[in-house]
């Protein structure tokens, strides 16, 4: 990558990554709405906070669409673990469980 002025280019591409990461917090956000009314639902028809079977499921997706995306695996699983983590933490508030 050669440009006349690398500065310009720097803070184009710093801009790029702005927008990258606040749609990213907005995803996020949406995501964890859609998963809160599950533990909602899980919580009022006494369903457990963690689904195995679903999380085994989604780790083999979400590690097929990373390859496909050209991003590492391991660090989308990782990912998905941090946030379903964080997910099954708040079923279990929900459900009026100690963690």
């Amino acid at each position: 990558m050669t440009d006349a002025d690398p500065v310009a280019t720097l803070t184009r591409l710093r801009a790029s990554i702005d927008n990258v990461d606040a749609a990213l917090i907005f995803m996020l956000a949406e995501r964890f709405r859609c998963t809160k009314q599950v533990g909602e639902l899980k919580a009022e028809h006494g369903m457990p906070a963690s689904d195995p079977s679903r999380e085994e499921q989604q780790t083999a997706r979400l590690r097929r669409l990373a390859e496909e995306a050209e991003l590492d695996p391991e660090f989308a699983e990782k990912w998905f673990n941090f946030v379903v983590a964080e997910v099954i933490r708040h079923h279990t508030a929900a459900a009026g469980l100690n963690t």
